[in-house]
């Protein structure tokens, strides 16, 4: 096992200097201060890896601990590698045989000298066998006891405490699940619609919802094949799935001295396939004494099974503002950056603090609502694809946001890093808040406008889509958001006339812009005072298969750009090497992002969307229709792999009559599982691949004939 130390300003002197830049940044939003006298660690060893680690290193930076990161061999250049004082690998890509192998973890803190473990979320964070490791070692763990990992970590177990601690329960079987057949018995008894979930872990793995008989064994199936793989425990439990719930949890924080309290409440109800896409905080759907409620149950919850750190409780909340217990994340949450932002406190710290021994300073009075935060998780994934299947690939252009006012990324990556198959796909978590809610959705937009992501397909489109859609912005949301308002599948932002007039018009000015600068090169011996610039310029603007005839004139302040009979006028302002382009169309700011330029092709992006356009000389334009269209591919009867990914089984051989809809092959690709079925009935005329092997998207995995 090799060792790997940094002295991150000596090594990077740049990226340190901005590095510290933001750390001093994300303290303006914290209240609660450090105070140099309390004792404290020495050394933290983060056990994780990414944006939480990071994020994790940030506050101990605040506090003056020095760090230790661990990494994979996939992860030996990873900013969290390099922001540490100490690093050292614990082996190859997969967690497997990294991130999850206790022995190496406790040999690298035996080597190292650290005295205390945060395990972020994920991995080991919730395992009490490596709590328990620890404490034999005489290492502290940033976390809960393991006695209360286990009460909670099992959600058959915890449901039985959280009803004798008077906490609301939903209605379910409370034991273990044995097989898809005693899975099917017991939806029957509780009755259609039911949950299928794994009984450890969470994160949305492991998780089915099932309408019937059929989908009850299916989800038996592959929650627990899951939950073995992420977790390593496939039992399940089935309890009633709430028909158009809201997802709310409640943020706890307690100490070993007794003290325990809430820091309100997170509004976690956009998802897809059970893993949260948007968070806010607080909740516009809950009152004062609902959320006093809440935060009481919760509180109930951490001191019937003597918790200490911080913690989140989940809950169901129907129509009628009745809420039921879901389970509780022993663990620092993927969303708490929304709860710091709207309290002013850093929950790090205070996790930190207790796991010291010291006492929490703040008191239940003391919690405030500061204005509002939202919180977009930002993945490379294809948002076309079922909301969101994974995107691998390098980050060739990368800009965050955080030059605005009012923002926080979160993130684990910069410009070069590689999204990788091996683990979840996030690439940050993008945070806005403001006075109010409509502030803090504002500054969302214009954030996400302004994120520069190249190089792998992610979803800001979608992102985009649900901070500007009318029903999110009036509240009126649940958990089947996505399913209800996209049931055909996410489409990308749909231009109105104005903005697809808008569109154009950009696109014709940073063509103009192109062609008048290379020109000014050809045939040229030197370059002229000033480039030659036609009058006007009449051309022909193709947006999403529509022609648009116009004309272009470059004037000393603005182009003026006529389409359809409307006249805009579009500033100058901008360059077109620029990632961000803020460009003022009649009186209003837009922003834009040029993809690409290839000849007369732009690849334009606004409101998150990239638009292919074509930009054509009006002579070109007669010709068009009379280029033959290229003949679309029949891919009936392929089965084809929507991302990249391993195939955990192929259920089908050559020769094999299958029915349309029949599964035939299982990709597992960042933890989540995913069965591709048949488009039609007929013979397996071949199979390309084995169990076992790893494919790339789109690859071909096997035919019909």
């Amino acid at each position: 096992m090799a060792s790997y130390r940094f002295n991150l300003v000596k090594r990077v002197p740049q990226f340190s200097s901005s590095l510290y830049k933001i750390a001093r940044r994300w303290c303006s939003i914290y209240t609660t201060r450090v105070d140099p006298t309390e004792p404290t660690f020495d050394k933290i060893l983060i056990a994780n890896r990414g944006e939480i680690a990071c994020r994790v290193m940030q506050t101990c930076k605040r506090m003056g601990i020095k760090t230790v990161a661990i990494f994979s061999e996939a992860d030996r250049h990873a900013l969290h590698v390099q922001m540490a004082d100490e690093a050292m690998c614990v082996g190859p890509p997969p967690s497997s045989q990294s991130y999850l192998v206790m022995d190496r973890i406790m040999d690298v803190i035996r080597k190292t000298g650290a005295q205390a473990v945060h395990p972020g979320y994920g991995f080991l964070s919730e395992n009490k066998e490596f709590a328990k490791q620890l404490a034999d070692e005489g290492v502290v763990f940033i976390g809960p006891p393991s006695g209360a990992i286990q009460a909670m970590g099992d959600k058959i177990e915890s449901k039985l405490l959280a009803k004798d601690a008077k906490v609301n329960i939903i209605p379910g079987f409370d034991g273990v699940v044995k097989d898809a057949d005693e899975a099917v018995k017991i939806s029957n008894e509780i009755g259609y619609p039911v949950m299928i979930k794994a009984s450890a872990g969470g994160g949305g793995k492991g998780m089915r919802i099932a309408w019937n008989d059929k989908e009850a064994r299916d989800g038996f199936r592959l929650s627990s094949q899951e939950a073995a793989s992420s977790f390593g425990d496939d039992r399940l439990l089935i309890e009633k799935f709430i028909d158009n719930p809201r997802h709310i949890e409640v943020q706890v924080l307690a100490d070993s001295h007794g003290n325990a309290l809430y820091l309100n409440e997170r509004e976690c109800s956009i998802q897809r396939r059970n893993q949260k896409v948007v968070e806010e905080a607080p909740s516009i759907f809950l009152d004062p004494d609902t959320r006093r409620a809440m935060g009481e149950q919760a509180v109930a919850l951490a001191r019937a099974v003597e918790y200490t750190s911080a913690g989140t409780v989940e809950f169901l909340v129907d129509s009628q503002k009745n809420f039921y217990f879901l389970e509780m994340n022993t663990r620092l949450q993927v969303e708490h950056p929304i709860t710091e932002c709207i309290t002013g406190i850093d929950i790090v710290q205070q996790m930190i603090r207790v796991a010291k021994g010291h006492e929490l300073t703040i008191k239940q009075s003391d919690i405030p609502i500061r204005g509002w935060a939202v919180e977009c998780r930002v993945y490379a994934e294809d948002p076309y694809k079922s909301f969101g299947l994974p995107s691998i690939g390098w980050l060739n252009r990368y800009q965050e946001p955080t030059h605005l006012p009012k923002v926080r990324c979160d993130s684990g990556i910069q410009e070069g890093s590689e999204i990788s198959m091996y683990y979840d796909p996030m690439i940050s978590k993008l945070v806005t808040y403001g006075d109010n809610r409509e502030e803090a959705l504002q500054n969302m937009c214009r954030a996400l406008d302004n994120y520069v992501i190249r190089g792998v397909t992610h979803n800001i489109p979608l992102l985009q889509e649900i901070i500007a859609h009318p029903r999110f912005v009036s509240g009126d949301i649940n958990t089947k958001f996505l399913y209800e308002e996209y049931p055909d599948g996410f489409q990308g932002w749909q231009l109105s006339d104005t903005e697809q007039r808008e569109v154009a018009a950009m696109a014709a000015c940073i063509h103009l812009r192109d062609q008048v600068r290379a020109g000014a090169f050809k045939n040229e011996n030197r370059m002229p005072l000033q480039p030659v610039k036609p009058g006007a310029w009449d051309i022909t603007v193709i947006v999403q298969g529509q022609e648009m005839p116009a004309t272009v004139t470059e004037n000393h302040d603005n182009f003026t750009v006529v389409i359809e009979g409307q006249t805009l006028t579009v500033s100058k302002d901008w360059s077109i090497a620029a990632a961000v382009i803020d460009a003022t169309i009649n009186g209003q700011q837009n922003t834009f992002q040029c993809i690409s330029r290839k000849g007369d092709n732009i690849r334009l992006q606004f409101k998150g969307t990239v638009f292919k356009v074509e930009v054509l000389p009006k002579k070109a334009t007669d010709y068009i229709h009379l280029m033959p269209e290229k003949p679309k591919v029949e891919a009936s009867g392929e089965v084809r792999s929507p991302m990249a990914g391993s195939l955990v089984s192929i259920s089908v051989q050559p020769g094999q009559d299958v029915a349309i809809g029949q599964e035939v092959c299982v990709i597992e690709a960042m933890k989540m599982q995913n069965s591709l079925t048949a488009d039609k009935s007929g013979k397996v005329k071949a199979v390309h691949f084995e169990t076992g092997s790893n494919v790339s998207e789109d690859d071909l995995i096997l035919e019909l004939e």
